[in-house]
C-alpha cells in the first residue's frame, strides 16, 4: 500500500457536552453514528480497514471490502463508520455479531447482515495529504466523492444550521442514531484528539439490582448488574452501572453483603451459564441474561456474584439498544421508596421510529 497516508491512524475523537454548542459561522453538524469507528484506506485493489484501536476489521467485513472497490475513488483514505442496517433501523447487536473468528461464519453473516460504511471526512484523495487541510475543505471534498451515493459506502448529511441540527437530535433517535456531533470547520484531522464535540441523549430509569462483577484490581465491586421486568414477570439483564471511586467500589461491597445469594439456581439469572454455553432453548432462551462470551476478549471474566433482585437504582442512559442499554449507565442515587417488581420497560421512553433512508438521502451542507 502506497498513499500519502498509511495504517494506523487514529481517529479523532469528539468530547462530550451537555448541549448543541450555537452556530458561531464555522460549525458543522452531523448525526452521530452508532457503530464501528473505521478508517477505509484503499490503493487499488488493496483496502484495509482500521478499527478504533488500530487493528484491522478488514477480514470481518469482506462485503465492504468489495464495496469501497467498487464505490470509492482507487486512492483514498476515508473516516467514517461501519453500520448494519435492520428494516428502518441500525442494529448494533447484528454488528457485534460479525467479530467472529471463524471464516465460514464471517462469509455466512456478510451475506445475511451485510454491513454499510457511512464516511464523515476525507484524510487523502489521490496523492493529497488532506490531514493538514480545514474539516471545510476535507467535507466539500467528500461530498464531491460521494454526494450521489445509494450504495454501500454513504455520505453522511451534514448542516451549518443549528435549528436543523435541533431537529435531528429529536427525530434521527428513531432510526437508532444516538447524538450528534459537531465540528469546527477550521481544523485539521487531529488523530486521537479531542477536538470535536458531542451532544447525547440522557434518560434516567429505575432499574433492579441483581448483582455485580468484581473490578478486574481485586474483590471490590467493578460494576452493577441492572435488570427490568417484561410483561411476562422474567426479570431481564439490560446492562450495568460503573465509573464509581476506588473508595466507593469498597463501601459497595459491605453494602450488598446481606443481599449476596449463595444458590445461584435460584436466582432470576441462574441458568445464565446454560444460555451462555448454547443450552438454553424457548423462554429461556428469549430472557436477556448477564452471562455471555465477550467478542472482544474471550478471556474476560463475564460470571458475576448474584444478588437477592430486592434493591431499586436510578441510572442515567443515553439510549436503548433493542432491549437493553447501549452503553454503560451511569449511578445517580437509590431508590428505598420503589419496589423491585414496578421496575418495567414500560417506564421508559420509547424513540419515535424514523426511516434510516431518509437520514442517509440528506442533501450536502448548508452554507
Amino acid at each position: 500500500m502506497n498513499l500519502p497516508v498509511e495504517p494506523p491512524v487514529a481517529p479523532m475523537l469528539a468530547k462530550a457536552v451537555k448541549r448543541l454548542p450555537p452556530q458561531d459561522g464555522t460549525l458543522y453538524y452531523e448525526p452521530k453514528w452508532d457503530g464501528f469507528r473505521c478508517i477505509v484506506f484503499r490503493d487499488g485493489d488493496e483496502v484495509y480497514l482500521g478499527s478504533r484501536n488500530e487493528r484491522p476489521f478488514t477480514r470481518y467485513f469482506p462485503e465492504l471490502v468489495a464495496a469501497v472497490q467498487a464505490e470509492l475513488p482507487p486512492r483514498c483514505v476515508v473516516d467514517g463508520e461501519i453500520v448494519v442496517v435492520s428494516g428502518e433501523t441500525l442494529d448494533f447487536d447484528a454488528l457485534q455479531q460479525r467479530i467472529h473468528p471463524a471464516a465460514s461464519r464471517v462469509k455466512l453473516l456478510a451475506e445475511r447482515t451485510p454491513a454499510s460504511f457511512v464516511a464523515f471526512d476525507l484524510l487523502a484523495e489521490g496523492s493529497e495529504d488532506l490531514m493538514a487541510e480545514p474539516f471545510s475543505l476535507r467535507r466539500a471534498r467528500l461530498e464531491k466523492i460521494l454526494g450521489a451515493a445509494s450504495g454501500s459506502v454513504r455520505l453522511t448529511p451534514a448542516t451549518m444550521d443549528e435549528r436543523q441540527a435541533a431537529e435531528w437530535f429529536g427525530v434521527f433517535e428513531g432510526a437508532g442514531l444516538d447524538g450528534i456531533v459537531v465540528k469546527p470547520g477550521d481544523i485539521p484531522y487531529a488523530p486521537d484528539k479531542r477536538v470535536m464535540f458531542k451532544v447525547k441523549h440522557e434518560r434516567t430509569a429505575d432499574c433492579v439490582v441483581a448483582g455485580y462483577r468484581e473490578h478486574k484490581s481485586g474483590p471490590i465491586v467493578g460494576s452493577l448488574l441492572l435488570g427490568l421486568y417484561s410483561a411476562d414477570g422474567r426479570l431481564h439483564h439490560v446492562g450495568v452501572a460503573a465509573s464509581f471511586p476506588m473508595k466507593r467500589r469498597a463501601e459497595l461491597v459491605a453494602e450488598l453483603a446481606p443481599y449476596r445469594m449463595d444458590d445461584l439456581s435460584e436466582h432470576p439469572w441462574g441458568h445464565w451459564a446454560e444460555a451462555a454455553e448454547g443450552g438454553a432453548t424457548g423462554e429461556r432462551a428469549a430472557q436477556r441474561l448477564p452471562g455471555a462470551v465477550s467478542r472482544w476478549n474471550a478471556k474476560k471474566d463475564l460470571s458475576f456474584i448474584p444478588l437477592r433482585p430486592e434493591l431499586v437504582v436510578e441510572v442515567a442512559y443515553d439510549h436503548m439498544e433493542g432491549d437493553r442499554f447501549r452503553h454503560t449507565a451511569q449511578f445517580r442515587r437509590w431508590r428505598p421508596d420503589r419496589e423491585p417488581d414496578s421496575c418495567t420497560y414500560d417506564q421508559l421512553d420509547r424513540p419515535v421510529a424514523y426511516d434510516l433512508a431518509d437520514i442517509l438521502g440528506g442533501r450536502p451542507a448548508n452554507r
